[in-house]
């Protein structure tokens, strides 16, 4: 008992440090999916009992980044996209809460596709048969998409309550990725 414990708290606290590292590659903001990808590595390679610490995290980040910035670019671009619909809604423009609505509801979707397709990258994965393969996961997995949403949820409600609980959040997220994909593998 004392020792699977012992397991039990250094894949937490590996989760918690997982989150730093994905905050800080994530400052340049079109980067957050390559430094998610580059975490989610890390705590796979972690949880199958291979080595691996900063400097393998940072490697397969300069990998992920490569095309990565571009998943990165677009999802600001998305995330702009419905900022604007959200601003027509509560101008009172017509049908302008309809298109709120289909907007975040886009938004989320594709910010669980870019998660789900982050957690399975590999080097020289293709990002665009990542995301791909990721939006059909999205919609045929119903359950983890779900579960991801509620990761998403709980990063953001922790910036909400206190800002710097996100940043190890981020690592418990990636971890249910990790969980998500690693469940829908076994089926």
């Amino acid at each position: 008992m004392e020792s699977r414990r012992r397991v039990g708290f250094g894949v937490f606290a590996e989760c918690l440090l997982t989150g730093v590292w994905i905050a800080v590659l994530s400052v340049p903001v079109v980067t957050a999916p390559a430094a998610f990808a580059a975490g989610a590595r890390h705590l796979r390679r972690h949880l199958s009992g291979q080595s691996g610490g900063w400097r393998a995290c940072l490697a397969d980040f300069r990998g992920a980044v490569r095309r990565g910035w571009l998943v990165g670019l677009g999802g600001l671009f998305g995330f702009v996209a419905v900022l604007v619909d959200v601003r027509v809604a509560r101008a009172g423009l017509p049908g302008g809460q309809l298109a709120a609505a289909i907007g975040l509801f886009a938004l989320i979707a594709a910010a669980v596709t870019v998660l789900r397709a982050a957690t399975v990258w590999t080097p020289g994965a293709s990002w665009r048969a990542l995301l791909t393969d990721a939006a059909r996961r999205t919609v045929r997995a119903p359950a983890g998409s779900l579960l991801l949403v509620c990761g998403l949820a709980l990063v953001a409600l922790s910036a909400e309550f206190l800002t710097p609980l996100a940043v190890p959040v981020l690592g418990i997220l990636a971890a249910a990725a990790v969980a998500v994909e690693e469940r829908g593998r076994g089926r």
